[in-house]
Order: C-alpha cells, then sequence, then structure tokens
C-alpha cells in the first residue's frame, strides 16, 4: 500500500489546464505540461489498496491498478511502467481519452472524490517514453502464419501488436491515408497530439508490423481476396455508419456529420491543408448531440474563430451528482459534464429537438428551427407553443454511429452474419460465422469506449492465436458478451 494515510492526508489534484484566451489560439493539448508529476506522488498516495479493488471492475483491460499507483508512490517509474503495459498498450491513448470508468467505481468515491487514476496512468507512460522504458518487443522466434487487421483504430493496433508479439506476421489495412483511424482523424489535436500515435507505430513497426494505408477492403481490395493471402483476418472496421437527421432542410449546404468535419481540421494539423475545407470562422456554428464528439466539433469550432457555438441534446441535463438509487456506486454514471471545450465558452441546451433547417436563396443554411421535448408516459413528446429557430450557418450532426460500414462490400463480400442490432456477430473467441475471420472493437461491440476496444482487440487476439496454432499464452481480458458495469 503506497500510504496508509494517503486518501486522509491528500485531497484530490487533478491536471491543470492552460488558460482559455491561450489555449484557444493553437492546437496544442490544452494541459500544462509538467503540471502532473510534481504531485502525482501524492495523488498516487490516496488509493487504499482495498481488499477488493473494484477499479478493476469498473475497467474492462483489468488494469492493475493498486499496484502501480504503489510504484508511481515510490516513484518507481520503470516498475511502474511495466504493471501498466501489463494489461494495456496503449496506456498514453486511455489516459487522455477514456473518461474513466475505473474512477467511477473506485472505492475511495463512495463518500470522497476518487483517486486521480486517469492522471496517475498518463504520467506513468509520458515518463516511461521520456526515460526510454518503452521499447519494442520483437517476438522470439516467427511461426509462419500471416493474420491480416482491417482498421487501425485502438482495438485493431492492439490486436495487431499482441499477435505481432506472439510470433505472427501481420498486416494492417487502413483506408484513410495515415495509420489510427479515429484516434487520427476523429480525436482532435487539442486532446491527444497525433505525436503519441507516431510513436507507438514505430514500435510496432520495430516489433514487425506492416501497415498498408489507403487500401479499403471491400473496395479496393476485395474481401475474398484478402481471405486467400493470409490465414487469418480481424475486421476492427469500427462502427462508422453515422447516426443521421432526415429533417426537411438536411440537404442544405452548411450541415455535416461530425466525421466530415472533425477530420478536415485534424489534416490541416498534419500539413495537408493550409486551411481547412469547412471551416466555422465567423459563423453561428449548432452542434446536434451532447456526447464527447459533440464536445470535439465544439473545442474545434472555437479554434477556428465561431462567432457563436451552441450544442444541443435532446435528453434531459444529467444531474451534477450521482443518484444513489438509479446510479448506486460502483456504476458508471451519466453526469453533467464540462469538459476542456465547454470551459472554453458557448451554450448548452438540453431538452431539446431539430424539427427543420432553413436556408437561404443559395442553398446555404442559415436557422435551425426547434422545439423543447418531454418525456410522457415514457416517450419523448413535442411541447406546445415551445417552437423557435436560432442562427446557424454550419450544423454538425454528433448522434452517435449505428453500426460497421455496410457501402463498402465488405460485410457481404465475406458473408458475415450480423446480430440484432447490426454489429458482425462472433463465438466466445470473437470468431465470426466464417472460419478464420475475427472481429474485434466497434464492429461487433457496437459503438463503446477507448477501454473497450483495447480490450476487445487483446481478447481476440487470443482467439486468432488459439485457432491458428491450437492453444494460446494470450491474455483475454473480457468476453464478447461482457458490458459496462451498469444498472
Amino acid at each position: 500500500m503506497a500510504d496508509p494515510k494517503g486518501f486522509l492526508n491528500h485531497g484530490r489534484e487533478v491536471a491543470k489546464t492552460r488558460p482559455v484566451s491561450e489555449r484557444v489560439k493553437d492546437w496544442n493539448e490544452v494541459y500544462v505540461p509538467g503540471s502532473l508529476l510534481p504531485i502525482i506522488s501524492k495523488q498516487a498516495s490516496r488509493c487504499m489498496d482495498c481488499g477488493i479493488p473494484f477499479c478493476h471492475n469498473g475497467c474492462p483491460l483489468g488494469n492493475l491498478i493498486p499496484e502501480w499507483n504503489d510504484y508511481a508512490f515510490r516513484e518507481d517509474w520503470a516498475a511502474a511502467s511495466e504493471r501498466l503495459h501489463a494489461t494495456n498498450n496503449f496506456p498514453e491513448f486511455t489516459g487522455r481519452l477514456c473518461p474513466a470508468p475505473c474512477e467511477s467505481a473506485c472505492v475511495l468515491g463512495i463518500n470522497q472524490l476518487p483517486v486521480t487514476i486517469k492522471n496517475v496512468e498518463v504520467s506513468i507512460i509520458d515518463k516511461a517514453w521520456e526515460t526510454g522504458d518503452v521499447a519494442p518487443q520483437a517476438p522470439e522466434r516467427l511461426s509462419g502464419k500471416t493474420v491480416a487487421v482491417i482498421g487501425s483504430g485502438p482495438a485493431g493496433l492492439a490486436a495487431a501488436q499482441q499477435l505481432t508479439r506472439a510470433g505472427h506476421t501481420v498486416a494492417v489495412y487502413e483506408r484513410a491515408d495515415r495509420v489510427g483511424g479515429l484516434l487520427r482523424y476523429g480525436i482532435p489535436e487539442f486532446k491527444m497530439e497525433k505525436r503519441h500515435i507516431n510513436r507507438r507505430i514505430e514500435q510496432m513497426r520495430a516489433e514487425g508490423t506492416r501497415f498498408r494505408t489507403g487500401i479499403e477492403i471491400g473496395r479496393d481490395l476485395k474481401a475474398t481476396d484478402l481471405k486467400k493471402r493470409y490465414d487469418a483476418v480481424v475486421i476492427a472496421a469500427g462502427a462508422t455508419t453515422a447516426r443521421d437527421l432526415p429533417v426537411p432542410g438536411r440537404e442544405l449546404k452548411g450541415v455535416y456529420q461530425a466525421m466530415e468535419y472533425l477530420p478536415l481540421a485534424n489534416k490541416v494539423q498534419e500539413g495537408d491543408y493550409v486551411t481547412t475545407p469547412v471551416s466555422a470562422a465567423g459563423k453561428h456554428v449548432v452542434v446536434i448531440g451532447g456526447g464527447d464528439t459533440g464536445a470535439d466539433c465544439v473545442g474545434t469550432a472555437h479554434r477556428q474563430g465561431a462567432a457563436s457555438v451552441t450544442q444541443l441534446e435532446i435528453m434531459p441535463r444529467p444531474g451534477d451528482e450521482r443518484n444513489p438509487v438509479a446510479q448506486p456506486w460502483p456504476t458508471f454514471p451519466m453526469l453533467y459534464k464540462v469538459t476542456s471545450a465547454h470551459e472554453e465558452g458557448g451554450e448548452r441546451v438540453y431538452s431539446v429537438s431539430t424539427t427543420h433547417f432553413e436556408g437561404d436563396e443559395d442553398g446555404n443554411v442559415q436557422w435551425l428551427h426547434l422545439v423543447e421535448v418531454e418525456f410522457v408516459e415514457g416517450r419523448l413528446t413535442q411541447k406546445p407553443g415551445t417552437e423557435r429557430k436560432i442562427p446557424a450557418q454550419l450544423v454538425t450532426l454528433a448522434m452517435g454511429f449505428t453500426g460497421t460500414d455496410r457501402d463498402n462490400g465488405l460485410v457481404e463480400q465475406f458473408g458475415l452474419n450480423l446480430d440484432e442490432r447490426g454489429n458482425v456477430a462472433r463465438d466466445a473467441d470473437f470468431q465470426t460465422n466464417v472460419p478464420g475471420v475475427f472481429v474485434a472493437g466497434d464492429a461487433g461491440r457496437g459503438q463503446s469506449l477507448i477501454v473497450w476496444a483495447i480490450a476487445e482487440g487483446r481478447s481476440a487476439a487470443r482467439g486468432v492465436d488459439r485457432f491458428l496454432t491450437g492453444a494460446s499464452d494470450l491474455p483475454a481480458p473480457i468476453r464478447p458478451t461482457d458490458r459496462s458495469l451498469m444498472v
């Protein structure tokens, strides 16, 4: 145990963010560089090393949180990094992007603010990169078996790294021009600078993983041809079919899906564009959808110089504190969350639904018409007399995703079965109805969190390894049927 009285002697401190007036002028991460290390030992000491560490249950990766908290308290960074990597291939991703269900399950959180698990995690891995404790782990011998991984998001990368280290020859196919999936083009630079992805890719290349970008399986290369080339295939293509908003005026210019808008801003940071083809500069921006993707649109619009930003959510405003009856500890509660993007300005409007868009004579969106809604007998119903319109010259739809891409032919060419939710069906080993074809991440689970994606990739890798060799020592932290700890 780090410090038996740590949780009594120290309060919760989190990473400091740069002033809003400064950070909206650039695309660097919002946090003050180096602000965590001076406080992280005390924060790690707040971990109580519980007899039953429920943080393990909150995290699908099964992270050994009390162990690396103890090492961080003692400033044994090499040991802390080893414990961190024992369950997580990419802690610098999760430490920046995960909403931390582990913290919601922290036992200290029953009557105090929980341990800053995410901050400890990211401190450990950043220190490990700084000191050279993150090194390639090439396999001792090759199996002679080949594996293709479709998609280079967190699930695909985790599966590829595990299988490469197990001795298989792995090639990752990515339809975009760069590796990383939504980590690359869906997550804004101010949330995670892409240098973190780049150095992991270099590590994986040094281990033997091969990357082939600009190739979409189903369109550029038939799925049947891919299967002939490899002994096994892992589909980690994500759930990229965005939920649309079929209301009058949807066809107007200026109404975009979030994943049409956000990647362009990231491509500017990559040097592909001098300025983005779709900019919020000087415009009244409306973001439809109150989740993390919506917040990413909000922060991006601020940095592009939007005249105003309004975020709409059809559901009621969540509470500020956990409801002990409806969302008891240690479940992951739905709480009112103020992200760094929300700190930067804009308005958030809850319990409203868009009725239609209104444009000008040139077909450009100018107004969004909405109405207030409420639950009546368990159904969302419009409130009469609450209709109004707000200025909207750029609208982004961030309402989530409904399943994996069906338009590119991948599902049909493989002959894959889908479940009742439109996800690719799989068995206990993450294998589809097609022998040798496996699925991991959002393509099989549906839209989920980054920790679940990495856990899926690691678990699917074990299934693939067993299929190829008859047995496997790779870890499998979850089953396909496992779900988040919730009521």
